[in-house]
């Protein structure tokens, strides 16, 4: 086969080389990996600051914030490293592990991969934003009181995404707790614990 190609005068170094970067760049964008709109249409109201930077409004845990991103800065990149809210973990950084998760306008969302230009007006709710004062929420007491925790690592995540759920859905069945962690990954096996933490907070309620 290879020696056919050569008689034909192809080789897949020639191929590769008579692409060239302008070709292989069109294959990208034509299948939909660089889906990136100008960053005006992030940020209708923010005023740009420099090569590839903009001034973003947040509103994180009810508080707003008005902070200098990068067009290709993760949200959770922005939480830990802008606003120092480092209860949100990053794991994986590819949308895998649900470590990072955050709740953006009611829905649980993997905040490495949603760019920061996107959150303009919307609202985001992070583990920080559970406790009122020394009150714990009832699904962070529920958490503790039911072992949820084990290396503590992913229990932000699941934590956040338990919360969506019960926004959603105050009585929610055991099914229905399963599935909403299952985007969650957890290094310590402990799904059985954090589901029943879902559930005895759901009894809480």
């Amino acid at each position: 086969m290879e020696q056919e190609r050569k008689d034909k005068g192809l080789s897949r170094r020639g191929f590769l080389k008579g692409l060239g970067g302008g070709a292989i760049g069109t294959a990208v964008i034509s299948t939909g990996l660089l889906n990136v709109e100008p960053a005006e249409a992030y940020t209708p109201e923010a005023v740009g600051t420099g090569r590839g930077k903009s001034l973003v409004n947040l509103k994180v845990n009810g508080r707003n914030y008005r902070v200098e991103v990068e067009h290709r800065s993760t949200l959770g990149e922005v939480l830990r490293d802008e606003l120092g809210l480092t209860g949100t973990k990053i794991g994986c950084d590819r949308g895998e592990c649900g470590a990072c998760t955050v709740i953006v306008n009611g829905r649980n969302v993997y905040s490495c991969s949603q760019l920061a230009v996107w959150m303009e007006g919307k609202e985001i709710l992070t583990i920080e934003g559970l406790a009122k004062g020394d009150k714990l929420d009832p699904l962070q007491q529920a958490f503790i009181e039911n072992d949820g925790p084990q290396c503590g690592f992913c229990t932000s995540g699941q934590i956040m995404s338990g919360k969506a759920l019960l926004l959603k859905n105050s009585q929610p069945t055991e099914a229905q707790a399963r599935r909403a962690l299952s985007g969650n990954l957890c290094r310590c096996g402990n799904y059985n614990r954090e589901v029943a933490a879902v559930l005895a907070a759901a009894k809480t309620r």
